[in-house]
């Protein structure tokens, strides 16, 4: 492609090394969509005749047709794009060629990319829908079940089930916003810009951008070649995605062991050991927490890559292909297995109901108790504390003492004290939006259930996806 300058071959390992065919072979459909766009404009430009035209739609149209390449059976191929042209020409002659005026690599690298990062956008945000549909399914089945909260590790107050896996959707909820919002900084033409001043003609970059069903063009011909913030923002929120699941599967495979038993390991998603028969592994969640590691280490390649790189298209920018393609696999293949995780997932909740029931998880309810009858927090909670040193004492409840045991703390205890420790009651307290109460959940599950639909819906709207992106 440029050997015209040059009197000496490259010295072959320097060849072979810099190729990146064998990892860019995925965009070849991006490629190819991006160049029937660009021939239409160079028709317009008067480059192409339209018999000429046809001939290369024509061969884009083959070249979209096969299977996908092995790059090991190209080995003189350099990247995606060499690989396009020189099976053009091979399909139509010298004509193939022109399809190269005015355009340099180093936008079609970006251009290519920016499809590559939106649709797999589109494709995350869906299955993002879909493990957060499967959560909302959960928690419906158990939403009368009632379960004990954790902070620092240790049991708090009782909570419903379904308000224990409404959290974990509303961290998918903003893991698909950020994602959402990066697509509209994505989704901007770097086409058109040449190498770095400018195609050299005159060239309807709006004509490009409605087929490419890009929202707009570039500004500036230097940033557009170089810029990759787009790769980088589209990396963190995969991170978030990732940081996000990783914390999911280390609390269900906690909540799996004995010690906890809230959650029953799905054995589709479980193996065994070779060598202790008794033993059911947390192995999805293992792996799934494991994969955060690729992921949050592509985001800090690429920023590590980018750092110190001058104006405008360097070689260094190749070296952020693989970390892209890595985090994107890596999610792409844990949010099913999470998925069907959660479909197949049960509880305990036998057991989770006598967590809840126990170990004074309603003692913050005793406190507020005392506050309606008009002792300040701190005190009513000074006196609860008291209260339930006497009961550990006793080996009981705090519904287990004398109600003249508790007016030793305070002379505000009352008989209807007994009614507000009781585990309906508890829940029934926390009547705020997003608490835990019966009334207040089910709000929120409707409301979850609108927000994932929103999300379904953009994610699978006709030309947002498969008309952009078809080759």
């Amino acid at each position: 492609m440029w050997s015209g300058r040059f009197r000496e071959p490259l010295d072959p390992k320097f060849e072979v090394w810099q190729r990146s065919f064998a990892f860019d072979v995925r965009l070849l459909a991006d490629e190819i969509a991006a160049s029937r766009a660009y021939a239409r404009v160079l028709r317009t430009a008067g480059v192409f005749t339209a018999t000429e035209l046809d001939s290369v739609l024509g061969g884009l149209d083959t070249l979209a047709a096969r299977p996908a390449p092995n790059p090991a059976d190209f080995p003189g191929v350099e990247d995606v794009h060499q690989f396009v042209e020189q099976e053009l020409v091979l399909l139509i002659g010298d004509t193939g060629y022109k399809l190269h005026a005015g355009r340099s690599r180093n936008e079609q690298i970006s251009t290519d990319l920016r499809l590559y990062v939106r649709r797999s956008i589109d494709d995350i945000l869906a299955a993002i829908a879909g493990l957060a549909s499967a959560f909302v399914a959960k928690a419906e089945q158990y939403k009368d079940d009632v379960m004990p909260s954790y902070t620092h590790m240790q049991r708090a107050e009782p909570v419903l089930v379904a308000h224990w896996l409404l959290a974990w959707v509303e961290m998918w909820l903003r893991d698909a916003d950020r994602l959402a919002d990066c697509r509209r900084r994505v989704n901007v033409l770097p086409l058109g810009s040449g190498a770095v001043a400018g195609p050299g003609m005159e060239l309807d970059r709006a004509a490009l951008a409605a087929e490419l069903g890009f929202e707009a063009i570039s500004a500036n011909s230097m940033d557009a070649t170089s810029d990759r913030d787009f790769e980088l923002e589209y990396l963190h929120a995969l991170s978030s995605l990732a940081l996000h699941l990783s914390r999911w599967a280390e609390e269900m495979a906690l909540f799996s062991t004995v010690e906890y038993g809230l959650v029953q390991l799905p054995e589709p998603y479980s193996t065994g050991s070779s060598a202790m028969p008794q033993k059911k592994n947390p192995d999805a969640l293992e792996l799934i927490r494991g994969k955060a590691g690729r992921v949050l280490g592509a985001a800090a390649t690429l920023q590590t890559v980018l750092k110190g790189l001058p104006l405008a298209y360097n070689k260094d920018l190749q070296e952020a292909q693989e970390p892209l393609f890595a985090a994107t696999d890596s999610m792409a293949q844990a949010l099913p297995v999470a998925t069907g995780f959660m479909a197949a997932v049960g509880f305990d909740t036998k057991r989770m109901q006598h967590a809840a029931s126990s170990g004074f998880l309603n003692a913050t309810a005793a406190a507020r108790y005392l506050v309606k009858k008009g002792v300040p927090f701190r005190i009513a909670h000074s006196a609860v504390g008291q209260a339930v040193r006497l009961a550990l004492e006793k080996g009981c409840e705090l519904d287990g003492l004398m109600l003249e045991e508790l007016k030793r703390f305070r002379p505000e205890f009352e008989r209807d004290f007994f009614d507000c420790l009781k585990l309906e009651s508890v829940l029934d307290s926390h009547n705020v939006p997003g608490g835990t109460a019966p009334a207040r959940v089910r709000e929120a599950l409707a409301a979850a259930r609108q927000r994932i639909a929103t999300i379904s819906k953009s994610a699978a709207t006709p030309g947002r996806r498969s008309k952009k992106m078809s080759p």
